[in-house]
C-alpha cells in the first residue's frame, strides 16, 4: 500500500528540468557574431575611405628656389613621391581586401556556425597580422608626415605643409582613419580570442 501511494505522489510531482546542454549553458547574451561583422565592415570602410584620401591628395604650388631669389618653379606634391605613403596605400588596400573576405566569412558563421572555432583560431592569427601592417605603416608615414609639418633642422629638411597645406590635411586626415583601422582591428583581435576561449573552455 505504501509503494502503491509513492508512487501516485511521484507521479503527481512535475518533471524535473533537463541540465541545459553545454552549447546553450554557454551562450552568451552579447552576440558576438553581429559585432564581428559590424567591426570587419567598420574595417573596410576606413581602409578604402584613407585610401580615396590619399590617393587624390595632390596639390601643385610655386615654389622658391634656395639661392636663386626671384625664380620659382611649379612643383606638385603627391602620395607616390613617399615610399612611406605608398607603403601605407599598399597596406591599407591588403587590409580592406581581408575585411570583405573575413566579413563575407563571419557573415556565413552567423547563419551556419558549424566550423566556428577553425574560423575564430583563423581570425584571431591574421587580425594580428594585419594589425602589425596597418601599424607599421601609419607609424611609417607619421614620421614622414611630422617631418613635413615640422621639419628637421638638424638634417636640413624643411618643412613643406606651410606651402603644400591641403597635401598634409588629405595626409592627415588619411593617417587618422589608417589609425581608427588599426585600432578596429586590435579590437576584433581580442574578441575573436575571447570568443575562442569561452568556445573551447566549455
Amino acid at each position: 500500500m505504501a509503494a502503491t501511494d509513492k508512487t501516485a505522489v511521484d507521479s503527481e510531482l512535475p518533471p524535473k528540468s533537463e541540465a541545459a546542454p553545454p552549447d546553450a549553458a554557454a551562450k552568451c547574451p552579447f552576440n558576438y557574431s553581429l559585432v564581428d561583422v559590424a567591426l570587419r565592415v567598420l574595417v573596410f570602410a576606413a581602409t578604402l575611405t584613407s585610401v580615396v584620401v590619399m590617393v587624390t591628395s595632390k596639390q601643385t604650388e610655386l615654389v622658391s628656389v634656395p639661392g636663386f631669389p626671384g625664380f620659382r618653379l611649379t612643383l606638385q606634391a603627391k602620395f607616390s613621391q613617399s615610399p612611406a605613403l605608398v607603403y601605407l596605400v599598399a597596406a591599407l588596400s591588403v587590409t580592406g581586401l581581408y575585411s570583405i573576405i573575413t566579413t563575407l566569412a563571419s557573415v556565413s558563421l552567423v547563419l551556419k556556425p558549424v566550423y566556428s572555432k577553425s574560423f575564430l583560431l583563423v581570425f584571431a592569427s591574421l587580425d594580428v597580422v594585419f594589425v602589425g601592417i596597418v601599424a607599421s605603416a601609419t607609424g611609417a608615414a607619421g614620421a614622414v608626415g611630422y617631418i613635413g609639418l615640422k621639419g628637421n633642422k638638424h638634417a636640413g629638411w624643411t618643412k613643406i605643409c606651410d606651402i603644400y597645406d591641403k597635401f598634409c590635411q588629405h595626409t592627415a586626415s588619411s593617417l587618422a582613419l589608417s589609425l581608427f583601422a588599426a585600432i578596429l582591428l586590435v579590437l576584433l583581435s581580442m574578441m575573436s580570442t575571447f570568443t575562442l576561449y569561452k568556445k573551447i573552455r566549455h
